[in-house]
């Protein structure tokens, strides 16, 4: 029996590496609109609405065509306090930012072990005995982890991983989500589906589309055999199928939720252990990995600027779930009239979110077009082409985003500034393409010092 269960387990964590977390390693065959074919960008919102009992789902229209040359499909979800947003899962991997709020997510993933139980060994976020004496005259639970998030959370959500969230705090949460269709795990079409395990878009009132797009699995199948499978009376197998279905994707829950979960400092140490047991089996290393990192610390930084902003980058080095995931996203904060340098990235697209402020933005494309030079503000969203040149200056009340990209390994392609494709350039080979003088090129290559990606505004007068 043992053996059994560990060929089992052994089967579904290399199923889940393998096909939910497959890498592009081949390329993909664009359709007529997927092929990035357009005259103009413009900042984008959200065209449709789902009103639930538990809160409100918004999505960008997935058939526009800048979203359609990404591949991708975007939402905004918002979450009463007190609110759950009932379990499901998509085909395709998806990146999370939470806007505004904390709350629990729980996302499962197949082959791992319920190691979250009600016994006193455990570490727990309030005291064992606390917790059972809440749970008193309840069944002993177990479970997978469940993870606090707060705002400014980048969270990894694989293809095919079970997932939901409930709010615990005294606000709604506010999250945005970006799915990335053209990710080899998603092996159906460009069309966005999620597979819900309860709930469902209400009949009434709704758009036909969202009720195509979000329902119940469970309504559909026969309730005799549902019961047989789980081995319970087909009256439980009834309420899972319709119970939920007019109250919407998210409900208010009738008591508080309380779930047992590590302290955070335990929790912290965990994830650290994970990351040096990575490779010495996938149940140690895949089982225990981090989902999320948090963008709000600006001591965290990865790129800062006294005079221009800060800029954090999530990648597989900071967050290794994206290995697999291939994607990646950046949080950018871009103070008054200061610049982003022009440039161009070199591995997958940009889907861009602004989160506070307002800038111009300019984006050109191979032709020498300008596809867009546009001012975005708050809960604006477009999307920059790979290796299409773009640029922003910050408005009076400086430019804050967040970033999602369709490449697990960001590459950046700077224009001007210290690390500019220019300044790496001989003087020679500027003079003679741009018929400048040689103090000129060098003006052109050093004028903006030791500052990069990032520019304070004015620069010098001439």
């Amino acid at each position: 029996m043992a053996a059994s269960y560990k060929f089992l387990l052994a089967l579904s964590l290399s199923l889940l590496v393998s096909s939910a977390f497959g890498v592009r390693q081949q390329s993909l065959r664009l359709s007529d609109e997927q092929q990035c074919r357009f005259q103009r960008l413009t900042a984008a919102q959200p065209t449709q609405r789902i009103e639930s009992e538990g809160g409100t789902t918004e999505l960008w229209d997935e058939n526009h065509h800048q979203f359609q040359c990404a591949g991708v499909v975007a939402m905004r979800n918002t979450l009463k306090a007190n609110a759950l947003s009932l379990p499901n899962y998509h085909p395709a991997p998806r990146l999370v930012f939470i806007e505004k709020g904390q709350g629990f997510i729980g996302i499962s993933f197949p082959g791992c072990a319920e190691t979250y139980h009600a016994y006193k060994s455990q570490y727990t976020r309030e005291s064992t005995e606390s917790w059972e004496e809440k749970q008193k005259g309840s069944v002993r639970d177990l479970h997978q982890k469940v993870h606090r998030v707060r705002r400014g959370d980048i969270i990894a959500i694989p293809a095919g991983a079970a997932h939901w969230f409930y709010n615990d705090g005294s606000e709604e949460v506010v999250a945005i989500s970006i799915n990335d269709l053209n990710h080899q795990s998603n092996q159906l079409d460009q069309k966005f589906r999620a597979f819900y395990l309860a709930g469902g878009v209400p009949k009434s009132g709704q758009h036909e589309q969202s009720r195509e797009t979000f329902q119940n699995i469970f309504q559909a199948f026969d309730s005799n055999l549902m019961a047989e499978a789980f081995n319970v009376p087909e009256e439980i197998v009834r309420k899972m199928q319709t119970e939920q279905q007019e109250r919407g994707l998210s409900v208010i829950v009738r008591e508080r939720m309380s779930f047992i979960r590590p302290d955070e400092e335990q929790e912290q140490e965990q994830e650290r252990q994970g990351r040096r047991s990575e490779g010495n089996g996938l149940e140690e290393s895949f089982c225990a990995m981090k989902i999320s990192t948090n963008t709000e610390n600006r001591r965290e930084a990865d790129i800062y600027s006294r005079e221009a902003g800060k800029v954090h980058l999530i990648d597989s080095h900071k967050l290794p779930i994206l290995k697999y995931m291939d994607m990646s996203a950046e949080r950018g904060n871009l103070y008054p009239n200061a610049l982003l340098s022009p440039d161009w990235a070199m591995l997958g697209h940009t889907i861009v979110y602004v989160t506070k402020g307002d800038a111009q933005v300019q984006v050109v494309d191979h032709s020498g077009q300008s596809l867009m030079n546009d001012r975005v503000n708050k809960g604006d969203m477009f999307v920059v082409p790979q290796y299409y040149t773009s640029t922003a200056r910050a408005g009076e009340n400086g430019f804050e985003w967040v970033a999602f990209k369709t490449t697990g390994w960001p590459m950046r392609n700077p224009l001007a500034g210290y690390t500019s494709v220019l300044r790496a350039m001989p003087i020679q080979v500027l003079t003679n393409a741009y018929q400048i003088s040689p103090n000129q090129a060098q003006s052109l290559k050093m004028n903006r010092g030791s500052q990069s990606f990032l520019l304070s505004p004015g620069g010098k007068q001439f």
